[in-house]
């Protein structure tokens, strides 16, 4: 312990510097206090007028549902308006031609880094708390709630780790940008996403299935780990000193995504013989990784089919007529020119995929090839119980099509999980972009 507090002594000093100039800055303190303190205000009446006005209608559970779904919000709002302070941390400081001094010091690169990131945590996370301390007190004051103690952690951890992954989104950003204006252009990036999440969370908070709330705990935090990761690995000082106006040059992408293709390979037929086979090596981690996980997602599946049984009259099969099997053919999917709509159908999937695996380092695109695995296992327990076997099942409804499509979803799995460990890994001679 002593050790680890020795390594991190050069970046407190930074830290304490940081939060020292934050607080003399009365365009910085004002802005983030005021609104904490008339925002929760504002959650107040409007929880109080919400909490009356269903009570006449006899909805009081809607406005019980209200009043910790606004506790949720309170603890975010903060954090949103602080992130411009988290955003300008270190591109803000090259514009204002103070980051030098900072940059020739004896300071390892992640001292500076892990520095900066913890100071630009306190506005926000001091804002937020306290918002909720307001919050807390004037629904006590005026409806005499007080929420449950486990409820209550839950509301202080998820405003914690919202509050880590936003800032570290928005110092990787700050590192990677040459100007603030680009920088805030950027934040959308950081605000969308977490404003889906917000969505998510509300959905769980109206449900009362305030357990899910270790979930989302869990992934936010495991997400605020990898941000934070990857902004070490790609924090360079003498990029951020030398970088100061970024390019987009479609000649030099398409030479490196061409370079990465194409490999050494001369003709098609080589491509095949070599390119093709050392990837699959490069890759073959991930391919284990992305199996594994496909196999867990149907073994999910077949657990939820006896969780979520389906009446036995839905399936019987001693009343199964053989005449429906002439119907099948009126089903588009199961129609011979269903090939397509289903070939069509994995492509987009396969492509969403990607894109979501780009924003959350792979986690969020394996989640969604994932979920028809699942729904494959449900199937295979429901029929099982029905009487089919499940390699009946496999034979006739999945490998007709499943034969190619299945090595296709496993390998783009895989090539999410390597695009994703590749954005966490340190490269001297790579940047984010490539």
């Amino acid at each position: 312990m002593s050790t680890f507090i020795h390594r991190f002594a050069p970046a407190w000093i930074i830290t304490k510097r940081e939060v020292r100039d934050q607080f003399r800055d009365w365009r910085i303190v004002i802005p983030i206090f005021v609104l904490t303190l008339i925002f929760p205000s504002i959650m107040n009446f409007t929880a109080e007028r919400a909490v009356n006005f269903v009570g006449r209608f006899g909805a009081d559970l809607v406005g019980e549902r209200l009043i910790p779904f606004l506790l949720m919000v309170v603890g975010f709002f903060p954090i949103s308006v602080s992130l411009v302070i988290a955003l300008e941390s270190f591109v803000g400081e090259k514009e204002r031609k103070s980051i030098e001094p900072l940059l020739s010091s004896p300071l390892e690169d992640w001292h500076m880094y892990v520095g900066k990131l913890v100071a630009v945590m306190f506005p926000p996370l001091i804002a937020s708390y306290l918002g909720i301390a307001v919050y807390l007190w004037g629904v006590y004051q005026k409806l005499g709630w007080t929420p449950e103690p486990i409820l209550l952690t839950q509301i202080l951890l998820l405003t914690f780790v919202q509050a880590i992954v936003m800032v570290a989104g928005a110092v990787v950003i700050s590192t990677q940008a040459t100007s603030v204006r680009a920088a805030n252009l950027l934040a959308s990036f950081v605000i969308i996403p977490m404003s889906f999440v917000i969505q998510g969370e509300s959905l769980v908070m109206f449900w009362a299935a305030y357990g899910a709330l270790w979930w989302v705990i869990l992934a936010m935090g495991v997400l605020a780990v990898l941000l934070v990761r990857m902004g070490l690995a790609h924090f360079n000082r003498e990029a951020l000193l030398g970088r100061e106006l970024d390019t987009l040059d479609m000649k030099a992408g398409w030479r490196f995504f061409r370079k990465g293709f194409v490999g050494e390979a001369r003709s098609v037929g080589e491509w095949f013989r070599r390119e093709i086979p050392r990837s699959l090596r490069r890759m073959r981690l991930p391919i284990l990784m992305a199996a594994l996980l496909l196999m867990g997602a149907i073994w999910i599946g077949l657990d939820q089919s006896r969780n979520f049984a389906l009446p036995p009259e839905v399936i019987d099969l001693q009343n199964f007529e053989l005449d429906a099997f002439s119907q099948v053919g009126t089903i588009s999917l199961l129609a011979p020119e269903g090939v397509g709509i289903i070939w069509f159908h994995n492509l987009r999937a396969s492509g969403l995929a990607f894109l979501l695996g780009i924003v959350s380092f792979g986690v969020f695109g394996v989640l969604v090839l994932m979920l028809p695995f699942v729904l494959i296992g449900y199937f295979m327990g429901t029929l099982a119980g029905a009487g089919i076997p499940p390699l009946t099942f496999l034979l006739g409804f999945i490998l007709p099509h499943g034969i190619f499509e299945i090595p296709a979803i496993l390998l783009v799995g895989a090539g999410i999980l390597y695009m994703g460990g590749t954005m966490l890994t340190p490269s001297a001679d790579k940047t984010i972009g490539d």
